[in-house]
């Protein structure tokens, strides 16, 4: 295989996600209209994160979301294994999934954003311990989701016979997701669903995180997961996070004066799977360019860019 060249997954259409955990209204009536508009507009998930700060709490905003549509699919994008224990959010997520009749999708993360643990003092172990964690979490979850009582003894969770009750309705999709290799291992070995982010070993978000939301670290990311997940990888969905979206004209210009802020090249910054930079149609181009040559199919989106990517969503979503 070529050194550029990536596997890809079996061909699926475009599904786009759009992030609204923070809304400039946190009120019923906004809340269901903003869920209704982005069943209208095609948007095909709308997801909430789980972090500590001035946001919705996953789990009744996804209900409430799902309960004004009929079509829109729901999920945390993503919750945060050290918040919960994987029993609970089993059948939280069973339970979300049955009253949704089959529109929630169930996000796992090892937890990142050190301000979370910090404020609410909650311990922080290195990334390794919380990314085992996380992969325990995710069998245990598997296991009472399936029929009959789950047994389970692992280092950091121990489960004696538990029956999942309820069981959720459908095939309900795992997410997860992550810039680092051993989350996205986990990822290929479990989820039907893999996020792709900038690695964010700081627990921010900042320019360096750049190099690693470069196109190159994409391709070595998608070899990871290819990897691990072995027969498994046709039929996963690849999802990547848009950190920035600038409609433009000037496509040349403002990456240059954007490229600082990434702390990689303006020509990389164009490149990379986590901006979008250009006239809707360059837009529209590079999506598709993505899909053909790294498999990327699933575009999760800000709040704050819904209105300029409104017309790019219309155009693509389920092409």
């Amino acid at each position: 295989m070529p050194e550029t060249a990536v596997p890809l997954p079996d061909p699926k259409p475009f599904r786009f996600g759009v992030q609204c955990s923070s809304p400039p209204e946190m009120d019923k009536a906004s809340w269901t209209a903003l869920a209704r508009r982005l069943e209208g507009i095609g948007a095909y998930r709308m997801t909430v994160s789980d972090h500590l700060d001035d946001q919705l709490a996953p789990i009744a905003a996804l209900m409430a979301a799902a309960d004004a549509t009929t079509t829109l699919r729901v999920g945390a994008l993503v919750f945060c294994n050290d918040f919960r224990h994987p029993a609970v959010l089993a059948k939280e997520a069973a339970t979300l999934d049955i009253l949704s009749e089959g529109r929630f999708e169930l996000g796992l993360g090892a937890g990142w954003m050190t301000t979370d643990y910090e404020h609410a003092g909650i311990a922080l172990d290195p990334a390794p311990v919380r990314v085992d964690r996380l992969e325990e979490a995710v069998q245990v979850v598997r296991g009472l989701f399936s029929e009959g009582p789950c047994t389970f003894h692992g280092e950091h969770y121990r489960i004696d016979g538990l029956s999942g009750s309820p069981k959720p309705s459908s095939d309900l999709p795992i997410v997860i997701g992550g810039g680092g290799r051993r989350v996205l291992e986990v990822a290929g070995r479990h989820a039907d669903v893999v996020g792709l982010n900038p690695k964010l070993a700081k627990g921010v978000i900042d320019a360096a995180a750049g190099p690693s939301a470069t196109e190159a670290a994409t391709i070595q990311k998608l070899r990871w997961i290819h990897a691990a997940a072995g027969d498994r990888y046709a039929g996963l969905e690849l999802q990547t996070r848009i950190h920035v979206v600038v409609v433009t004209d000037d496509r040349q210009g403002t990456a240059e004066a954007l490229a600082p802020a990434f702390g990689i090249p303006a020509e990389e910054s164009l490149r990379s799977p986590h901006a979008l930079c250009g006239t809707v149609e360059q837009i529209v181009d590079d999506l598709v360019e993505r899909r053909e040559t790294l498999g990327i199919s699933g575009i999760g989106l800000s709040l704050a860019d819904l209105d300029a990517m409104e017309p790019v969503i219309e155009r693509l979503a389920g092409a």
